[in-house]
């Protein structure tokens, strides 16, 4: 067992936790040409630029409204809809519905944006030429300022993560016992007081855990599909911190010297979602009593 476990803990260290060595570089002045050793220390010198930069109400702001509202959507929506699914008895119908709302999960970005972009099309998009076949002319292009930009990005998101999160519940409320169900209907139970009182009790251990490892993510935003959708007309709501860190890092005009304080935005990053992550573990612990620890 232990040769087994070689490979992915020989995986663990050299990816995971010999690259942490490179958050020193937040605290110094990155230069190429001497390496991390021979780069010179600043302090928080860095972190010191981000917070009193203008693009930090900005990008945080972003960021945290993005995640918050996506979370508060994404999150109840799949628990519901396993609920309801798990009430399903044709079993055909179902599965049906189960694979259709997978698919959308599989969908690389790039696919989904471009997919998008193809369908709200102001000119040639299906939706624009459906209402108006309708009557209504619906001359709003989607991706032009920031409201809209928040719709698509939030929409889209629902869409694609709405069945593929319910698969967990759905795995939690096979353990249901029927026996519950068949004595809750001999003593009058309707299937809702059968969803409430039986089916959600059920997975609240799950609904715990899975809340906790989401808030350990508040501050991340995908980088892909923010970018993918960002424009100049709607920059105001789609420049997120991982659109930002790639910017002032990586790309060709902001320089070398700008390598350290992208890294130091990238730490604020994930103390913030460390900080979230144990906030909330403690709370669901007293709470509910389940915690990841």
């Amino acid at each position: 067992m232990y040769c087994f476990l070689a490979i992915p803990l020989a995986w663990l260290i050299i990816f995971k936790y010999v690259p942490m060595y490179g958050a020193t570089i937040a605290f110094k002045r990155y230069d190429f040409s001497v390496g991390i050793l021979g780069s010179p220390w600043v302090g928080l010198a860095n972190f010191e630029k981000f917070f009193k930069s203008y693009q930090f109400e900005r990008v945080v702001g972003n960021t945290l409204y993005l995640s918050v509202v996506q979370m508060v959507l994404t999150f109840p929506i799949p628990i519901i809809f396993a609920l309801l699914l798990n009430s399903v008895l044709a079993r055909k119908y179902k599965s049906a519905v189960e694979n259709i709302t997978y698919m959308p999960h599989f969908i690389s970005t790039v696919v989904l944006v471009g997919i998008m972009n193809r369908v709200l099309d102001i000119n040639t998009g299906m939706i624009n030429n459906v209402l108006y076949r309708m009557g209504i002319n619906f001359d709003t292009n989607m991706f032009i300022g920031g409201p809209n930009f928040r719709i698509l990005y939030i929409l889209s998101g629902v869409w694609q993560s709405t069945g593929w999160g319910s698969i967990i519940y759905m795995a939690a409320l096979s353990a249901v016992d029927p026996e519950l169900h068949e004595a809750a209907t001999i003593d009058g139970a309707s299937r809702l007081k059968r969803v409430w009182y039986i089916d959600l009790p059920t997975i609240i251990p799950t609904i715990a855990i899975t809340l906790i490892l989401r808030c350990g993510s508040l501050m991340t935003i995908g980088f892909d599909k923010a970018y993918l959708m960002q424009n100049d007309t709607n920059l105001v709501a789609s420049e997120v911190i991982s659109t930002y860190v790639y910017k002032v890092g990586l790309t060709a005009e902001s320089g070398p010297s700008n390598t350290s304080y992208a890294t130091a935005i990238g730490m604020f990053n994930s103390v913030v979602n460390l900080i979230a992550l144990l906030t909330v573990n403690k709370i669901a612990d007293k709470v509910s009593g389940s915690g990841l620890w």
